[in-house]
């Protein structure tokens, strides 16, 4: 794109804790930077001591944690609207591109001129389980119809998140997340703590419903009784990890190393220091990113087969995914990684080749050029 663009991303989520979404936006804010676009950001505050380095990071909104798809979702609003107004009267963006939408989103997107509107839908949305929506059907007709109204285009990071807006009458798109090949690769130093032998099996995610850690810990015993030279890494706090090691002391389970909450910068060493990556996520997922910066450290992956997984592992990674909640199956599959060294080697291999289609460069270059094409429309 040769045109220098003057773009505003929105997150719907605050930045003030690690996050998918977060990550996302400012990897294509650097890479859209290196090809000489303004880039700014208006995120939502959660803490009254929030502040950011960054002054291209504009604090816009209130945000409140909010129990939502299994997991912990932000409910935002934006009580100062003279704020919004001021700063898009200010900056005049050729584009706004929203990530993932709420009363925030819509506040912002009543008040801004700008004719180029973007959406990228993060969330898996199924229906069926739903609870929120199941409980409150009009909230998602009211986004439909908002979408409809003030949207361009939208982008799904899988096909299985636009399948929510069949009925939109723009253009759509699917554009996966992206990984930091420097950030994770084979190269980068390892745990001395971890290098005794043992084979090391890792779980990196909040510890959560939906993210099934106890079915990984059903596995890792039926596994332990066989295999005294294994041990299970557990990387990320949450409103189960109590339970979780509770359960770990009842079932007197050795070699289970619950590591906590870790420094964003720190996690490249633990998947170069595991041998095996589980993500035993039962539903929710809207991306595998976890999968791909295991697959970009060239380790091999075992999960359970929800359609996040499905999509980033299709192909040869296949092989390694069971049925959701089959902590049996998946205690078999991790086996035969366990007892075949060549194979951990194999599997981490086509991993780091396929990870390699993920690079923050190529996802970037998709988004310009559905840009490109919105505005030509």
């Amino acid at each position: 794109m040769k045109k220098r663009l003057k773009i505003c991303f929105v997150s719907l989520h605050s930045f003030y804790n690690p996050g998918g979404v977060k990550n996302h936006i400012l990897f294509l804010k650097k890479e859209f930077e290196k090809r000489g676009h303004i880039v700014k950001i208006a995120i939502p505050r959660r803490s009254i001591t929030e502040k950011y380095k960054d002054k291209n990071i504009k604090l816009l909104g209130t945000s409140f944690p909010f129990p939502f798809n299994g997991s912990q979702g932000d409910l935002t609003f934006c009580f100062n609207q003279r704020s919004i107004v001021n700063f898009f009267k200010k900056e005049k963006f050729d584009i706004l591109h929203f990530h993932n939408f709420g009363i925030h989103s819509w506040q912002i997107l009543e008040k801004s001129n700008t004719k180029i509107n973007v959406l990228t839908f993060h969330s898996y949305i199924d229906l069926k389980i739903n609870k929120f929506f199941k409980t409150f059907p009009f909230v998602l007709d009211l986004l439909k119809k908002i979408v409809n109204k003030k949207i361009s285009g939208i982008i799904g990071i899988a096909p299985f998140n636009l399948k929510i807006f069949n009925d939109f009458r723009g253009k759509k798109v699917v554009i996966p997340n992206g990984i930091d090949l420097e950030k994770f690769n084979p190269n980068v130093p390892k745990i001395k703590k971890f290098l005794d032998g043992k084979i090391n099996i890792l779980f990196v995610g909040r510890i959560e419903e939906r993210k099934g850690l106890i079915y990984l810990l059903k596995a890792y015993k039926i596994l332990k009784k066989n295999y005294k030279n294994i041990r299970l890494i557990i990387v990320g706090k949450g409103n189960l990890k109590k339970n979780c090691e509770n359960w770990v002391k009842e079932n007197r389970l050795k070699d289970v190393i619950f590591e906590g909450k870790i420094e964003e910068e720190r996690i490249p060493f633990y998947f170069s220091s595991c041998d095996i990556f589980v993500a035993p996520a039962i539903y929710g997922e809207s991306f595998g990113i976890v999968l791909l910066e295991a697959m970009a450290s060239g380790k091999p992956v075992v999960g359970f087969g929800i359609p996040a997984y499905k999509a980033v592992l299709k192909g040869k990674g296949e092989e390694f995914l069971v049925k959701p909640k089959d902590w049996r199956s998946l205690a078999k599959k991790m086996e035969i990684l366990i007892k075949d060294e060549e194979k951990r080697k194999e599997m981490g291999e086509w991993g780091k080749e396929k990870a390699q289609e993920y690079s923050w460069d190529i996802i970037a270059n998709k988004v310009l050029s559905f840009y490109q094409k919105l505005m030509e429309g």
